[in-house]
C-alpha cells in the first residue's frame, strides 16, 4: 500500500481573532457575587443587632382567656 502525504496547503488555516478584553471568568464572576452577598449579609447582621438593642414595643394581647 502506498500513502501520499498531504501538503502543507491542503490545511486550512484559521485566522486569529483581534485581541480584545476577554469575558469575565467564571471564578471572577463568583468571586464578584460572593463579595456582593457579603456585604448584604454583614449588613443585614448590623440591622438585626441594632434591632436586638433597642426594647421591641409592647405588644397587646387580644387573647383574653
Amino acid at each position: 500500500m502506498h500513502q501520499e502525504a498531504v501538503p502543507a496547503e491542503a490545511v486550512p488555516q484559521q485566522a486569529a481573532p483581534p485581541r480584545q478584553d476577554p469575558p469575565k471568568g467564571l471564578l471572577q464572576q463568583m468571586e464578584e457575587l460572593m463579595a456582593a452577598l457579603n456585604a448584604d449579609l454583614s449588613r443585614l447582621d448590623a440591622d438585626l443587632q441594632s434591632s436586638a438593642e433597642r426594647p421591641a414595643p409592647a405588644r397587646e394581647d387580644t387573647a383574653d382567656g
